[in-house]
């Protein structure tokens, strides 16, 4: 049974529609994310799920009670951390921790009690008495997250909290975040712009665009089966190639490949490999450059830019720009996109 429920949810400001029929279905438990570029409306629909907005249309219900913008209804508990954590400015650190416990009329006793076992989770304990102005950017972020953990939310809802800290500080918080959900067995709703945090942290990606679900899945489905041209422009890195060139001349629309299931060869060696689950092409190397861990090669064949990926070696490269070279395609690694939905984004 879904925990969190939305059913035809629209939303519209000064006349331009930001959410389309919205319908999503989170279970009990689940880290749910929701991706896409900016303006695409994912922080909207957090909103309207918070109650902090109110949908033009539609509905949402969490654990069965439906959600209405500025009415708290009993038995609601639901905690949310803001992109720019929202911190209290003239409290502490334990103070701004502690607020929710202290509108919930809780003893003070088990107030430090509480702050203090949720601090030393997020390893911010000796920082109780320190402002938000005192401490840097990942500390902040930690207290912002306390705040919302300490209450025990049934519901958590995270608006990109992660993209005002530095690239070490957010790989650390990603893992911290994912860690706690899953021992706290909380659900949780994570808005990103960013790939690699949706990829790393979900059960389960809700791709958007334009106000509308493109696709949603496991990260693995999202990677390497997407449904539609955004979807595969959007997550990662594609190759869009003709049917025709890997023998799907009756197939109207493009087929997509990712540049780490095509293998770049020298020419006079491209005879000896492939078979008939595989496609044969032949290009001109025009650029070849290090991507870290990878390295990416450009292959111009025809009218088109292939990109291929290998692992980064310790020998070099053994190919040069402006060498005529061989690729091989695996068929079943080639992905036919539906037409239409999604062109031109």
């Amino acid at each position: 049974m879904s925990y969190v429920q939305i059913n035809n949810v629209e939303k519209s400001y000064q006349g331009r529609q930001v959410l389309k029929k919205i319908h999503l279905s989170v279970a009990k438990g689940e880290f749910v994310t929701l991706l896409g570029p900016s303006g695409c409306g994912k922080t909207t629909l957090l909103r309207i799920i918070a109650g902090l907005e109110r949908s033009d249309a539609g509905s949402v219900r969490v654990n069965g009670k439906e959600i209405l913008a500025g009415q708290h209804k009993k038995g609601q508990n639901i905690g949310m951390v803001f992109q720019s954590y929202a911190l209290f400015p003239n409290m502490t650190a334990y103070e701004n921790i502690a607020f929710g416990l202290k509108l919930k009329k809780i003893s003070p006793e088990n107030i430090r009690q509480q702050v203090g076992e949720i601090m030393d989770v997020l390893s911010i304990s000796g920082k109780e008495n320190n402002y938000p102005h005192q401490m840097s950017g990942g500390q902040q972020q930690r207290v912002a997250l306390a705040r919302a953990l300490v209450t025990k939310p049934d519901l958590l809802l995270l608006d990109e909290p992660l993209s005002a800290v530095d690239a070490k500080v957010r790989e650390s918080a990603r893992s911290l975040i994912r860690d706690i959900q899953r021992r706290m067995g909380i659900t949780t709703i994570f808005v990103t712009h960013d790939q690699l945090e949706a990829m790393v942290m979900s059960d389960r990606i809700v791709v958007m665009n334009s106000g509308e679900i493109m696709q949603h899945g496991t990260p693995e489905q999202i990677y390497h089966k997407p449904e539609n041209r955004f979807v595969a422009n959007f997550i990662g890195t594609y190759n869009f190639v003709p049917g025709d060139w890997v023998g799907l001349s009756a197939y109207e629309g493009e087929v997509c490949i990712r540049p780490e299931h095509i293998q770049m060869l020298k020419k006079d060696q491209l005879e000896q490999f492939g078979d008939s689950g595989s496609v044969r092409l032949q290009g001109l190397l025009a650029h070849y450059y290090i991507l870290g861990n990878t390295v990416r090669a450009e292959v111009v064949v025809g009218d088109r830019k292939i990109l291929v990926d290998r692992l980064n070696g310790f020998q070099g490269s053994e190919f040069e720009t402006n060498e005529e070279v061989g690729l091989v395609i695996d068929k079943d690694a080639c992905t036919m996109l539906a037409p239409g939905r999604g062109e031109g984004n």
